[in-house]
């Protein structure tokens, strides 16, 4: 990796994707910095321009996110239009190809003869796009680029929801830190990073909530509170992400759907979880992602303060923890702990 005309950060959400170029010995507040709709909103966007149109769709490219793309696809189809699709976009919806096929999407090996069709290209990533805004700007293209998404993993036959949290479990057995999250060649169930890096290869890719955990303690309150123990709360467009961590050490690592909490509800949840009396099993019965503590974690903490980060931190003002802004800046935390993971890749 060469750092010397430094990294690419981008953060890509289910609302937005945000963009940091960081640059070695330049003041943080003097990088460039894009907040962008995310891919999933693009497509969206594009699809539903098609289905105004009345037009059939081709869709074409990589496996990437889904949620706003999924529901204007839907949505076409609902409309008395035909989706094509190549397998590698169509698993986008989902992992099983017969469940793709229930949905009305037509799986196809080239582009349809029909007419009227409107063709669109689907991934997680342009990066042409980001150097050519850039060259607008005169600001060069860093040769490190590093990405985070959160991929829930390749599971046809298992809910990827519980896929997801078995890898987060892993992750808090083995003791090692969230930076170690941080691929140069993701493993092969980890199929949206894997498409990222067939289509930029030397990607850097992480999951986003590990970047935001590794952000957020860049913040100086959370380095601060977390010497003795803090929650650190990340509440997303789609996704809550609660992580109790102690120095380096991430103990507990909670996940839910934004959609489905409330402030009362997430504080009851935190007190329960941090106490080692919340259950993985009630959080994906609640169609949430999981939780899991490692044992014994609240005689190490009680992890009381809490660093709340996230697009949709404000609603949950009523929990009364820190706003966290690393650098003065929330909506980039992640983009800081992909920035944070690369250099401690070059610097074990």
């Amino acid at each position: 990796m060469n750092l010397k005309n430094g990294i690419l950060a981008m953060d890509v959400g289910s609302g937005t994707q945000d963009i940091l170029v960081w640059r070695a010995g330049q003041r943080i507040e003097n990088c460039p910095k894009l907040i962008l709709p995310s891919p999933t909103q693009i497509i969206s966007r594009q699809v539903k321009a098609v289905t105004q149109k009345g037009h059939h769709l081709f869709l074409w490219g990589h496996t990437m996110g889904g949620g706003a793309s999924t529901k204007a696809v839907r949505e076409h189809i609902s409309a008395g239009l035909r989706v094509f699709a190549m397998e590698q976009p169509a698993l986008t919806f989902h992992d099983r190809i017969d469940k793709i096929r229930s949905m009305g999407i037509e799986i196809v090996d080239k582009k349809p003869s029909i007419e009227p069709l409107d063709e669109l290209e689907m991934g997680d990533l342009n990066l042409a796009h980001i150097e050519q805004t850039l060259q607008r700007f005169h600001e060069p293209m860093p040769e490190t680029v590093a990405v985070a998404v959160q991929d829930h993993g390749y599971s046809p036959n298992m809910s990827n929801r519980v896929f997801r949290f078995e890898q987060w479990k892993k992750l808090l057995e083995s003791g090692k830190s969230l930076t170690s999250l941080l691929y140069e060649k993701p493993p092969d169930h980890l199929t949206r990073m894997k498409a990222i890096s067939d289509t930029a290869p030397g990607t850097l890719l992480m999951d986003t909530g590990a970047s935001a955990i590794t952000g957020a303690l860049l913040d100086p309150w959370v380095a601060e509170k977390s010497r003795e123990g803090v929650t650190i709360l990340n509440i997303g467009n789609e996704h809550v992400l609660a992580a109790l961590v102690k120095k380096d050490t991430v103990w507990g690592i909670y996940e839910h759907h934004t959609s489905r909490m409330t402030p009362q509800k997430l504080m009851v949840h935190l007190e329960r979880f941090r106490l080692e009396d919340l259950s993985n099993r009630e959080i994906l019965d609640e169609m949430g992602h999981g939780c899991h503590i490692i044992p014994g974690a609240r005689k190490i903490s009680a992890f009381s303060p809490v660093g709340i980060t996230g697009p949709n931190r404000e609603k949950f003002s009523a929990l009364g923890g820190h706003m966290a802004a690393p650098f003065g800046d929330m909506m980039l935390t992640g983009c800081f702990g992909l920035v944070k993971a690369v250099q401690a890749k070059m610097d074990p």
